[in-house]
């Protein structure tokens, strides 16, 4: 029988993911404080006025169009029936609408007030799967708490006009101490809705909060849509388990979808340097952070006990080095025929190097085994907070930034013959 990890068999030559990693984490990497003073990356490239043309493989041609500018470190989108797109802002703590391509100059009333400070804000936005009817929207954010610190929580409110009413609290998690990051939320068949919870950065196997059942951070939760535990979850009524948790073992996920096929909720994390993981979650699964990981410490030291271990789940991909991941959808219109069926991640930087974000485009078998990968958007030099399919089956991508933008991903039509 072959020992060989799993992840390694399907993607990457062991022998060259063990030289990966010491290329990306050299065990004399200089320490935090003197890669503060590090040069600042490459050279920014400000985003075009007009539509630019790029080629890629599978499509000769695809065309980007800057839909709206002005955003601040937009987090994420999502498509109203009538045509308008809602954005979250991270550090403003905002929720802005776009319609026909022009920015609302003033955000919507009744979006609670949140903690902004790092990775924490107004993170999510989602409509609920009957929103034609309830009109409802859920909202991920960090909620302030004494003492400067924050936990995730979920408010939902029913939108009337460029207003959120009614608001209301969906899910609060317990407090973990410090700021949060990652709360994505998907809904899936059913009305269930599935949600992220960063903040398990501390990399001890002992004291985790990741491997803590006892707590939400580190996990993805499913909650039924008024925030109540659906009876089937796979730790419901267990002694010392929260009843919300679907699986453990995760640092910090930023990114968050649905299987088109099967349903499964997908999420990508990051991991420290080398160690990004894309995972097909199956109920009450452990992934493994930090006990084991393909990621190195900030200091170059192994993280954990090594790739993998009995009981935990090895990554469907991984990433070294790192490309800090974030929205990611599955392609499945028909504007793109090549590009069907496959999975789209955005990366905000490769190699902790700034200025290499892009967006990725990672190609399945039948069995959800990786084909190939595509880095697109790479001409731009923009880290890439989200990624969508809209209702038109364009794709469009929300830039982190201070002046963001949101983007549009459409076919170049051949030329009309005479």
């Amino acid at each position: 029988m072959d020992s060989t990890p799993t992840a390694c068999r399907r993607f990457t030559p062991c022998i060259a993911l063990a030289g990966a990693l010491l290329l990306v984490a050299p065990a004399g990497a200089a320490p935090q404080q003197d890669r503060d003073e590090a040069p600042p990356g490459l050279p920014s490239v400000p985003l075009p006025d007009e539509p630019l043309v790029l080629n890629t493989h599978a499509i000769q041609e695809v065309r980007v169009v800057v839909v709206a500018r002005g955003l601040s470190h937009p987090w994420s989108m999502a498509f109203l029936p009538d045509g308008g797109i809602l954005v979250t802002e991270r550090d403003a703590g905002r929720l802005r609408m776009v319609r026909d391509g022009v920015l609302d100059p003033e955000p919507l009333e009744g979006v609670p007030a949140v903690l902004s400070r790092g990775l924490a804000g107004l993170m999510d936005v989602a409509l609920h799967p009957g929103f034609e009817e309830n009109r409802l929207v859920y909202l991920s954010y960090t909620r302030p708490l004494p003492g400067e610190t924050g936990t995730v929580a979920v408010v939902r409110g029913r939108l009337d006009g460029m207003a959120l009413r009614d608001v209301e609290d969906v899910f609060v998690a317990e407090p973990f101490g410090g700021t949060t990051a990652g709360a994505r939320m998907a809904f899936a068949p059913g009305g269930l809705l599935y949600l992220t919870v960063g903040g398990a950065f501390r990399t001890d196997p002992l004291d985790s909060r990741a491997q803590d059942p006892g707590t939400h951070a580190g996990k993805l939760l499913r909650l039924r849509d008024d925030g109540t535990v659906p009876d089937d979850n796979p730790f419901a009524g267990r002694p010392g388990f929260k009843p919300e948790i679907y699986s453990l073992g995760h640092r910090n996920q930023n990114g968050l979808t649905i299987h088109p096929e099967t349903f499964a909720p997908m999420t990508v994390e990051h991991g420290v340097q080398g160690g990004d993981e894309l995972n097909l979650i199956e109920a009450g699964r452990n992934y493994g952070w930090p006990v084991v990981s393909y990621g190195r410490q900030y200091t170059g030291v192994p993280v954990g006990d090594g790739f993998w271990a009995p009981g935990m789940d090895e990554p469907l991909v991984f990433w070294v080095p790192s490309i800090a991941p974030s929205g990611l959808t599955w392609y499945t219109g028909d504007r793109f025929p090549a590009w069907k069926g496959n999975l789209f991640v955005g990366a905000m930087q490769t190699g902790r190097i700034p200025g290499t974000g892009h967006l990725e485009r990672i190609v399945f078998n039948e069995n959800d085994e990786e084909l190939a990968r595509e880095w697109l958007l790479t001409e731009l030099r923009q880290r890439i907070r989200d990624v969508r399919q809209g209702p038109d089956g364009l794709l469009y991508v929300l830039t982190d930034a201070d002046d963001g933008a949101l983007l549009r991903i459409e076919p170049v039509e051949p030329a009309m013959q005479p």
